[in-house]
C-alpha cells in the first residue's frame, strides 16, 4: 500500500507527518477515530516513536490500555473516548498525566478504573452478603422512590394540560409504570449535548422518520421533537448510498469538539451498527440561498449575515487547533435560526490543516463556482480557499445572483462583477430587489471585500479575520444611514446623484487601482 507518510497517490488519510530533510518522514499523529475499530488496542501502536497525537476515539475497543503507550517519548495526547475498554489506567501513564506531560481523555468508558488500587478489585467473598444487603435494600427504596415521584410529575402536568414531551410518538402511551420508569430513564440520558443515540431513540425522536425537511447526496434530514419539546433536524445516513460515509465520520467528530454562536451546533450523533445520523439544533428559517432567491433580505440583513458567516469561518482557522478548512462555504451551506442568525453548517468535507498554511489532499472537494482556482491547481486547499468560497458568497449577497451566470453566455458571477465594477456600474452589480434602500458606499466596500476574497493569488487575498473586521465597517456605514434619514425631512435627488457619482469613481479607483488610498472620508450625501 505504499509509505503511508509519501505525499501523492498513497498518502493515507488521518495521518499527519513530519518531513526533515535530514531523516527520512516520521508519523507525528494519527487520527483513526470513527473506525469501527473493535478488540484490543494494538501493541503495534508502541512502534510509532515520534508521534505526538494519537486519537482512537469513539471505536468499540475492549480489554484494558496497554501500559507500552506510556513509553511512546513524543506522545501528548491520547484519546480514547467512547469505547468499552475495562480495568485499571496503567500507573505509568498516571504518573505521565501527573507530571503534565500527557494528556489523557477517556470519557465514555464506563468500565475504566482511575486507579490501580482497590477501586479496581472485587469485594472478599466473605463479605459479599454483606455488601448484597447494604446495596441492594437502598438501590430498590430508591427505586420505588422514583417511580412514586415519576408518577407525581406525570399527574401534575396532565392536569396543567400540558402537551406529551415525549420523544416516543404522540399516539402511543406507556402501558405501565415500569414502562413508563424506563422510558423517563432513557429519556433523562437524552438531555446530555452530543449524546450517542441509538437507532431506536432516532425512531422517537422523529416519530417513525414522518417529516423530510431537506436531502443530500448521504440521505435525508427529518425534523424531530426531544422530550423537552425542542425541535431538531436529523441527518439520517441513505443505507442504500455509498457516498457520505467518510465525510459524514468527519463531521460527527469536528463538530463534537467546535462550539461558536455562527458555526450550527450538534445535539448528539448515532452510530448504532449500520445506522448512523447527526441530530443537529433546528435552523427554521433554511438556507441563505433559499433567502436570496426569494429576494427577502434588506441590505442591512444580508451584511449581517455576512458578518456572521465570517465570524465562523475564523473561527474554524483561528479559534481551533489545529486549524480547520471546511471546504464547502456557499449559500446553502449557511443556514438561518427564526432571528435570521446565520450559523455555517455542513463539515463534512473539512479538512485539519497539516501545516500552518495547507493541508494536503488527493480528492478535490467543493461546488462549481466556489472552488478556489489555486486550490484546483495545486489540490492543497487552505484558509485563503474558504476566503475565495466566502467571496463568491458575498457577492452573491451584493448581486442578488448565482455563482455561474448563464446569460448571454456561462460566466461567473465574479469575472461579471469586475467588468461592471469597472466601469463604475454599481445600480447594474447591486440586486435591484432591495429597491435602492442601501448606503452606496457600504455597497461598494463589500463589493471591494467580494473581489479581494476572490484574488487569483492566494496570497493577495485578506484572512477571514481582515474580511470580519472590514464587513463591520460596512455594517457601520449602513447603519449611519439609517440614523442620518431618521433626521432628515427632505429628499436632495442632486445631492444622492452626485454621491452615488463620487463614490462609484472613488471606490472603483480603490479596486482597480486608479486613485491614491487617501483618507477622503465616505462621500458627503
Amino acid at each position: 500500500m505504499g509509505d503511508p507518510c509519501v505525499a501523492g497517490t498513497f498518502r493515507w488519510d488521518g495521518l499527519t507527518c513530519s518531513y526533515a530533510i535530514s531523516d527520512p518522514p516520521k508519523i507525528t499523529a494519527l487520527n483513526m477515530s470513527f473506525s469501527g475499530l473493535t478488540g484490543d488496542i494494538s501493541s503495534a501502536f508502541a512502534n510509532l516513536k515520534a508521534v505526538q497525537s494519537l486519537d482512537l476515539s469513539h471505536n468499540n475497543l475492549t480489554g484494558s490500555i496497554p501500559s507500552s503507550l506510556s513509553q511512546l517519548p513524543s506522545l501528548t495526547t491520547l484519546d480514547l473516548t467512547g469505547n468499552q475498554l475495562s480495568g485499571p489506567i496503567p500507573s505509568s501513564l498516571l504518573k505521565r498525566i501527573q507530571d503534565g506531560s500527557l494528556n489523557l481523555i477517556y470519557a465514555d468508558n464506563p468500565d475504566l478504573c482511575t486507579n490501580a488500587g482497590d477501586s479496581c478489585q472485587t469485594a472478599p467473598q466473605g463479605k459479599s452478603k454483606l455488601v448484597i444487603y447494604y446495596v441492594a435494600v437502598p438501590m430498590a427504596l430508591i427505586v420505588v422512590a422514583l417511580a412514586v415521584l415519576l408518577c407525581c410529575l406525570l399527574r401534575r402536568r396532565k392536569t396543567r394540560g400540558l402537551a406529551d414531551v415525549s420523544v416516543k410518538p404522540r399516539d402511543k402511551t406507556p402501558t405501565s409504570l415500569a414502562s413508563m420508569a424506563a422510558d423517563e430513564h432513557r429519556l433523562s440520558s437524552l438531555r446530555l449535548e452530543n449524546r450517542r443515540f441509538t437507532y431506536e431513540d432516532l425512531e422517537m425522536i422523529t416519530d417513525s422518520f414522518k417529516r423530510v425537511i431537506g436531502r443530500g447526496g448521504f440521505g435525508y434530514v427529518y425534523e424531530g421533537f426531544l422530550e423537552d419539546g425542542t425541535q431538531v433536524a436529523v441527518k439520517m445516513r441513505s443505507q442504500s448510498s455509498n457516498q457520505g460515509a467518510k465525510e459524514f465520520l468527519t463531521e460527527a467528530q469536528i463538530l463534537t469538539r467546535i462550539h461558536h454562536k455562527n458555526l450550527v451546533s450538534m445535539v448528539g450523533y448515532c452510530k448504532d451498527g449500520v445506522y448512523m445520523a447527526l441530530v443537529y439544533e433546528y435552523m427554521s428559517e433554511g438556507s441563505l440561498q433559499e433567502h436570496i432567491a426569494g429576494k427577502r433580505l434588506t441590505w442591512g440583513q444580508r451584511l449581517r449575515i455576512a458578518l456572521e458567516s465570517a465570524q465562523g469561518l475564523e473561527y474554524l482557522h483561528r479559534g481551533c487547533n489545529p486549524p480547520l478548512i471546511h471546504r464547502d462555504v456557499k449559500t446553502s451551506n449557511i443556514l438561518l435560526n427564526a432571528k435570521l442568525e446565520a450559523k455555517v453548517a455542513d463539515f463534512g468535507m473539512s479538512k485539519a490543516l497539516d501545516r500552518d498554511t495547507y493541508a494536503s489532499t488527493n480528492t478535490l472537494v467543493g461546488t462549481p463556482g466556489y472552488v478556489d482556482p489555486e486550490y484546483l491547481e495545486t489540490m492543497q486547499p487552505s484558509t485563503k480557499s474558504d476566503v475565495y468560497s466566502f467571496g463568491v458568497v458575498l457577492l452573491e449577497l451584493v448581486t442578488g445572483r448565482p455563482p455561474i451566470l448563464h446569460s448571454p453566455q456561462p460566466t461567473s458571477v465574479i469575472q461579471w462583477a469586475r467588468q461592471h465594477l469597472a466601469r463604475g456600474d454599481i445600480e447594474v452589480v447591486v440586486d435591484a430587489s432591495m429597491g435602492g434602500n442601501h448606503d452606496v458606499n457600504s455597497v461598494w466596500k463589500a463589493a471591494e471585500v467580494a473581489l479581494q476574497c476572490t484574488e487569483q493569488a492566494s496570497a493577495q487575498r485578506p484572512t477571514m479575520g481582515d474580511v470580519v473586521a472590514q464587513l463591520l465597517e460596512c455594517l457601520d456605514l449602513e447603519k449611519g444611514r439609517s440614523a442620518n434619514e431618521s433626521f432628515c425631512d427632505g429628499d436632495d435627488s442632486g445631492s444622492a446623484t452626485a454621491s452615488l457619482s463620487h463614490s462609484s469613481a472613488f471606490v472603483t479607483g480603490r479596486i482597480f487601482g486608479t486613485v491614491s488610498m487617501v483618507e477622503t472620508g465616505p462621500a458627503t450625501r
